[in-house]
């Protein structure tokens, strides 16, 4: 979107404007010329009203449109009301209907740029002034044939005018589609920074709890889950580096690559750093099946990849918060190369915690409450993707997550 408006602008700075330019000047000359063949009461409004189109049609960020609209409309009413009596010249005639044009010109960028409040009343009353530009030429014999005439040529002004709000109402369009998908795409990284963050937050609070247990009776102990603390710290300010940056990215799911300064998508090596903060911060026994050969890394598409990535950091979240005594937890990102189809399978389980432990439950529902991405929208993610995510009790006393991606 950025590139197609700098072309844009590009080209109305590099090409337009030039071109208006140059035609102003050749009207500006050709009216000098036509004036004593073509009559001055009919080149001063038709150069009046070309040089107002095309000072509208090159630099409208900087003309203001309402005075060029009044100045074409009092020289066209003028030109009609005080000019010379019905003529046939040729000359004339040519003249008339290039003011004609150009007027019918204005009324489409009116439409199309004007304000609102002013548009609509602007390109009336220059559609009415276009329709009796003809009647410099020609006045019918009758007021019934004269209205005829002029009802006539008023269609133009209508069609113009009806292209230029055909316009408008594209670019409203465009617009609103843009400040969406802004929008989304705000909403998208305010969730990615709250889940990834959440998880090294949720690993402090574990160590600083483990801190307070340990320090009264092992006091040599606090120091080493201290720089736990502190790396886990230095971790979570890395998330939130990496999410802003994302900002910078059009797909909004990249993160810089270490040393390189440039954007590339959470994978499957990010699942990896993943579970081992999770597996230092905790006491639980961590399990991990992960393929990191460059053949399955290259085998699985980014989006797929990101998929599985939030969602082993959305289920070690959730253990985390709600079931922080489980004894272990098994992480597997694998793929299923019996399946119909290729697919990588993502399954995040733990056993029942101990009950004689503090935060020994498990959470009914499987996801937290408000905040973050949750289950249930990585759900519709992965079915987005054409896959499925399944989450519920396992085992005795158990909960298991599971993602089933397609690879194809």
């Amino acid at each position: 979107m950025a590139t197609h408006t700098h072309l844009g602008n590009h080209v109305h700075g590099r090409v337009l404007r030039p071109l208006t330019a140059a035609l102003a000047g050749a009207t500006v000359v050709g009216g000098l010329l036509a004036g004593p063949v073509a009559g001055w009461r009919a080149v001063v409004p038709m150069t009046v009203a070309v040089l107002g189109a095309l000072a509208v049609t090159g630099w409208r960020d900087r003309v203001p449109v309402l005075p060029v609209a009044l100045v074409t409309m009092a020289a066209s009413a003028l030109g009609t009301v005080l000019g010379d009596p019905p003529v046939q010249r040729q000359s004339t005639g040519l003249v008339t209907l290039l003011e004609i044009a150009a007027t019918l010109l204005l009324v489409c960028l009116l439409a199309r740029y004007a304000a609102a409040r002013y548009a609509a009343l602007l390109c009336t009353a220059l559609g009415i002034l276009a329709s009796t530009v003809i009647l410099r030429l020609q006045v019918p014999p009758t007021a019934m044939e004269a209205a005829a005439q002029s009802a006539f040529f008023a269609l133009g002004a209508v069609a113009a005018a009806a292209v230029g709000g055909y316009l408008r109402v594209l670019e409203s369009r465009r617009l609103r589609s843009v400040h969406e998908a802004r929008r989304h795409q705000r909403l998208q990284l305010a969730r990615d920074l709250h889940d990834f963050v959440a998880h090294d937050v949720s690993g402090i609070v574990v160590l600083a709890q483990a801190a307070q247990v340990v320090g009264a009776d092992q006091p040599e102990k606090v120091l080493p889950i201290l720089r736990q603390i502190e790396q886990a710290g230095l971790q979570a300010l890395g998330s939130m580096d990496r999410t802003v940056q994302m900002l910078d990215d059009s797909t909004g799911t990249a993160a810089p690559a270490a040393g390189e300064g440039k954007a590339q998508a959470y994978g499957l090596p990010d699942i990896a750093d993943v579970v081992d903060r999770f597996r230092g911060a905790g006491r639980s026994e961590v399990r991990l099946e992960l393929d990191l050969t460059p053949e399955r890394v290259a085998r699985v598409p980014r989006e797929v990849a990101s998929t599985a990535h939030r969602v082993v950091v959305e289920a070690l979240t959730n253990i985390r918060r709600h079931a922080p005594a489980t004894p272990l937890v098994s992480v597997s990102v694998l793929p299923d190369l019996t399946a119909e189809e290729p697919v990588l399978v993502v399954s995040v389980s733990n056993r029942a915690p101990s009950i004689t432990e503090p935060g020994g439950g498990l959470l009914g529902d499987g996801g937290r409450r408000g905040g973050g991405t949750g289950l249930a929208a990585l759900a519709e993610r992965a079915g987005a993707l054409g896959g499925s995510l399944e989450y519920g009790a396992h085992g005795e006393g158990g909960w298991r997550v599971r993602a089933v991606l397609p690879l194809g």
